[in-house]
């Protein structure tokens, strides 16, 4: 993972400052107007044939489908790998955050996402959870910093990413169904 490129370098050190900045307005704007924070985010996802469906939220869209296995047609990643993928890259990003805000240098940070599962709660296999048995991940860090300054921000990384918390915290979920008569041709 060694990068000792000094262009990538001083373009990081750049980016972190700028990280900073931005951080410590929207912190400052927060604090004298948290209602700032609030939002509800939506997306809509649809069934666009068999297993695969199209999400949409604002003018990001994402492809989903399943393997050929249990019947989809691998046209796009699994929702899992999205899942897992929102992990690492917002445990990613919150570290980049963390340690821009405390001035810790980064020079290369990679995530690894490792879950657990077992496909029979998929399938309905009685005792099989459909959902994760254990999620790991592992933070490869290029920093110059010490073990302590890097703890500081994985403890601050901890307590405030919002999919680490997702994933780490039950949350309701609340389901709401509206059934619609295909319209008849006449």
């Amino acid at each position: 993972m060694s990068n000792k490129d000094s262009s990538f370098t001083e373009n990081n050190r750049h980016n972190q400052n700028n990280i900073k900045i931005k951080f410590e307005r929207g912190e400052k704007a927060l604090t004298l107007k948290p209602s700032l924070g609030l939002d509800t985010l939506v997306s809509t996802t649809k069934v666009t044939k068999g297993l695969a469906c199209h999400t949409q939220e604002g003018d990001w869209g994402i492809v989903t489908d399943m393997p050929e296995e249990i019947g989809g047609t691998d046209t796009g990643p699994t929702p899992g790998m999205l899942g897992r993928a929102a992990l690492g890259s917002c445990l990613a990003g919150g570290f980049m955050l963390w340690a821009s805000k405390l001035e810790v240098p980064i020079e290369n940070l990679e995530v690894e996402v490792q879950a657990d599962s077992d496909d029979g709660g998929v399938l309905g296999i009685e005792g099989s959870p459909a959902g994760y048995s254990e999620i790991r991940y592992l933070l490869r860090i290029e920093s110059d910093a010490t073990e302590a300054e890097i703890q500081k921000v994985l403890d601050k990384v901890n307590k405030h990413d919002p999919y680490l918390d997702n994933f780490a915290r039950a949350i309701p979920c609340v389901r709401s169904v509206e059934i619609i008569a295909p319209e008849k041709s006449s």
